[in-house]
Formats: structure tokens, C-alpha cells, sequence
């Protein structure tokens, strides 16, 4: 298995009920998610039920295997049907793995889910939902990051008080402990049109071990505002030995080195105390008026707004 490369042929079998349902998904877009794995057969399963438990009916899943030797294999292909591509062999880190499972996919809208991590239900029809509507969004994420534990269980949750160019370059969603932060861009609750991704290089920075998605993020931001959701979307597991808890300052030190190429300027713990506060505390009408004294400016979101039973656009 390892080192093989695998592509999937529709099966004849399901030629009717595959042209039966064409009707349903006609004008939906294509979802393409690529998720990286190494060893990881305690949580595989779980993922791939995350993504294709979803109800949607047009996922693009391509599963990037570093060479596990763990029995992940062995559970990815009782799923194969699922997959519109497997590859397992040798790679040079997760994000040389995904940026190659993304030249592998074809889909309106790209995103990755690593192998330990999940979506809530839901999560799919949303997101698809909000681009579909509101064709200026070219990219979303939750403002309510979420975790889980080793068993699924949930165990924490913040909710982020919006992202702008403007705070990114301040170091307001990169939490080093250096400042005050808002916190991060979780990864696994942002999504992305092909488009935005085509015009920011089509491209992760492989030659970062660990902060290529805050990488990815810093680039985006330039083309496009990144607008929030005000519902959690996706499940960070929390485990023991991840890389994320063990390297964690080697993941702030790859984030600031990208911060400081693309002119980020560290602010002072009173001024950064100061602006995130605000964000966090203080009603929106105060915030406005403090606008005036460029403190802070504002951000996008997508609410749900249940006196007129749809989504709408919030500034705040």
C-alpha cells in the first residue's frame, strides 16, 4: 500500500442511482477536501464519517498518507469508494502532502480536515449555503473555534471578535504570549473559493513544518477580507503528542517569522491590552464611536438573523 497511488473509477453498479440523483445536486458546487495522515488509526474512521456524514452530496475527498505503518491504511481502504483519490508513501511534512492533494482536486470550494480532527454535523451545508448566497464572501471561518478530547468529547470553546488586515498585521490572531490576542484562524472551521486560492499563488509554504496554514491565512488576507460565522463549524482534537502541543513554540516561531516578512509590527502588551479588550467587551455602538480614533476597525461577519429566517451581513 505504501508508496501506492490510487485513483477511483465510478462503479458501473451505481450508474442508476447516481443518474437518479443528479437532479438533486445539479448547480451544487463541488467541495474538495484533502486530508493529511500519518498514523493515524485510533482517529481515521472517525474523520471520514465527519466528512462524508455531512448530507451533502458533492465532496471531492483526497487522502494524503505519509507511509503509516499503524493500520491506517487498512481502515482508509474499507472506505476507498469514498475517495476521489489515495496516495500513501513517503512525503516531506504535512503541508508538501496537502499542497500536493490540492493539485489533485478540482472543486469550487477547498478546504482540509487532518486526520484527527472533525466537522460538526451540518457544517458542509452551511458553509455551501453562505457562498452560494453571498457571492462577495471568498473565504469564511467559525468566530466560535472549538475543541474536543481524545474520546470526542467537547472540551473548550471561545468565540474570536472578528479578523481584519488591519489586526492581523498587529498580531491580534497570533497568541504567542508576547501580547494580548484575540486568538487563532482555526483551521479546520475555514473554507475558501478556488478562486482566492488560484490568485494567492496556489500554493502552502512547504518549507514550514508547522504554521503553514497561518501562513496561508496571511496571504488570503491580502486579496480578500476573511468574514465569520456565528456558529462553530469544525472540532480541533486535542491529544497527547500532537504537534501542535509538543512543538508549540517552534509553531510560534515559523508564525512570527511570517508575521515579520509580511510587515507585521508587534505591538506593545498595554495597546494590544487596550484594542482587544474593546473588541471583547465593549458594546458595538462604543466601538463605533472609538473607531473614529482608529483603535480598531471594523469586521465582517454572516449572522443568522431568525425574524427574517436567513443569513445576513453584520459589520462589527
Amino acid at each position: 500500500m505504501r508508496g501506492e497511488l490510487v485513483e477511483l473509477s465510478p462503479n458501473p453498479a451505481d450508474g442508476a442511482s447516481r443518474a437518479s440523483a443528479s437532479s438533486e445536486v445539479d448547480g451544487l458546487p463541488l467541495v474538495s477536501v484533502v486530508t493529511p495522515s500519518f498514523n493515524s488509526a485510533k482517529f481515521i474512521e472517525r474523520t471520514i464519517h465527519s466528512i462524508h456524514g455531512q448530507g451533502y452530496p458533492r465532496i471531492e475527498h483526497v487522502l494524503m498518507d505519509g507511509g503509516s505503518g499503524d493500520g491506517t491504511m487498512e481502515i482508509v481502504d474499507r472506505h476507498r469508494a469514498r475517495f476521489a483519490h489515495v496516495e500513501s508513501g513517503p512525503d516531506k511534512g504535512m503541508y508538501d502532502a496537502i499542497h500536493r492533494g490540492f493539485a489533485r482536486t478540482t472543486g469550487d470550494i477547498m478546504t482540509w480536515l487532518n486526520s484527527d480532527d472533525e466537522w460538526l454535523p451540518g457544517t458542509l451545508k452551511t458553509v455551501v449555503r453562505l457562498f452560494r448566497e453571498f457571492p462577495e464572501v471568498e473565504w469564511l471561518t467559525s468566530s466560535f473555534p472549538s475543541a474536543i478530547d481524545e474520546e470526542g468529547a467537547t472540551i473548550a470553546t471561545s468565540r474570536l471578535s472578528g479578523v481584519s488586515r488591519k489586526g492581523v498585521d498587529r498580531g491580534e490572531n497570533l497568541p504567542c504570549g508576547r501580547w494580548f490576542a484575540d486568538g487563532f484562524i482555526q483551521q479546520e472551521s475555514t473554507f475558501w473559493r478556488r478562486s482566492l486560492w488560484e490568485r494567492a499563488g496556489a500554493r502552502l509554504d512547504t518549507s514550514l513544518q508547522l504554521a503553514g496554514d497561518y501562513e496561508l491565512w496571511s496571504r488570503f488576507i491580502r486579496h480578500a477580507p476573511l468574514w465569520s460565522v456565528e456558529v462553530p463549524l469544525g472540532l480541533f482534537r486535542r491529544r497527547a503528542g500532537q504537534k501542535s502541543a509538543v512543538a508549540l513554540s517552534s509553531y510560534f516561531d515559523e508564525a512570527l517569522g511570517v508575521f515579520r516578512r509580511d510587515g507585521g509590527r508587534a505591538p506593545t502588551r498595554f495597546g494590544s491590552l487596550v484594542r482587544v479588550g474593546i473588541r471583547r467587551h465593549m458594546p458595538p455602538p462604543f466601538r463605533h464611536h472609538l473607531g473614529r480614533f482608529h483603535l480598531f476597525e471594523r469586521r465582517p461577519f454572516l449572522k443568522y438573523d431568525w425574524a427574517s429566517s436567513r443569513w445576513v451581513r453584520a459589520w462589527q
